[in-house]
């Protein structure tokens, strides 16, 4: 049975109801915790690593992580600018029992960055609180609209391990390196990828090459094509259709947004 921490944002008697709390300097890799606060996790510039029990999860500055109070989770943020807004749970009653990605909206962005005028250690003036008291139901409406890009994650160990090298090579790795580094049969991880993850080995490894183009249009100004290439695609025309097919957009319009 997993630890998890349960850890209290800010002091509950002399927090605000909700507040900011800027990331900017943070280089950590957390332990398994959950808090009493909502949180809406966003990135500035960078990446961010979060898992739940259903799914892990990369965050870049056009998505953002829904974290419901209570949900179990796990984050990684390494020099990155990022900031979470938290919200008291009764501000939000419809959060959710899991972690959730959304697109980040041009309105999303502007209020998150508007919201670190107010960190939650420090006490509130009334502008603070009409400030939060509106872009709470604005949260109920984003979270509502998922990404698909997640992966599933398992306890299993031997599938963790399977999981790690697909995702650690998804250029040159093939079905029968992952085996070898799991120390599974080829029929055994297959059958095991598909009843654990709801996806066989082939599809997981296409969910992650996109995921990780993704991160990669976000990032930088690579062409498509190189992208593509990068994480394993043998062509722009063929990532951009299961990208489409994946997110709803295509890469150019995945960019552009």
């Amino acid at each position: 049975m997993r630890d998890v921490l349960q850890v209290p944002i800010v002091e509950p008697a002399s927090r605000p109801r909700a507040g900011a709390i800027p990331q900017d300097d943070y280089d950590l890799s957390t332990p398994w915790h959950s808090h009493d606060m909502h949180q809406l996790q966003y990135v500035f510039s960078g990446m961010i690593e979060v898992e739940d029990d259903h799914a892990s999860y990369l965050l870049t500055r056009t998505l953002a992580a829904w974290i419901p109070a209570g949900v179990a989770h796990t984050t990684s943020l390494h020099k990155v600018r990022s900031g979470s807004v938290l919200f008291a749970p009764d501000m939000i009653p419809d959060a959710g029992d899991r972690v959730r990605i959304v697109q980040v909206s041009p309105l999303m962005r502007e209020m998150v960055l508007g919201a670190m005028r107010w960190p939650l250690k420090e006490a509130q003036d009334s502008t603070g609180q009409a400030y939060f008291a509106a872009l709470a139901p604005l949260c109920a409406e984003w979270i509502k609209e998922e990404t698909p890009l997640r992966l599933p994650t398992t306890r299993d160990p031997k599938l963790q391990v399977a999981a790690a090298y697909t995702c650690k090579h998804l250029k040159g790795g093939d079905i029968a390196a992952a085996c070898a580094a799991a120390g599974l049969s080829e029929r055994t991880l297959r059958r095991r990828f598909r009843s654990v993850f709801g996806m066989n080995w082939d599809e997981y490894r296409r969910r992650a090459r996109l995921i990780a183009g993704a991160a990669m249009l976000n990032e930088g100004r690579l062409p498509i094509g190189h992208v593509a290439a990068e994480v394993g695609f043998e062509s722009q025309s063929a990532f951009a259709r299961a990208f489409k097919s994946l997110t709803g957009k295509s890469p150019r319009e995945f960019r552009a947004n």
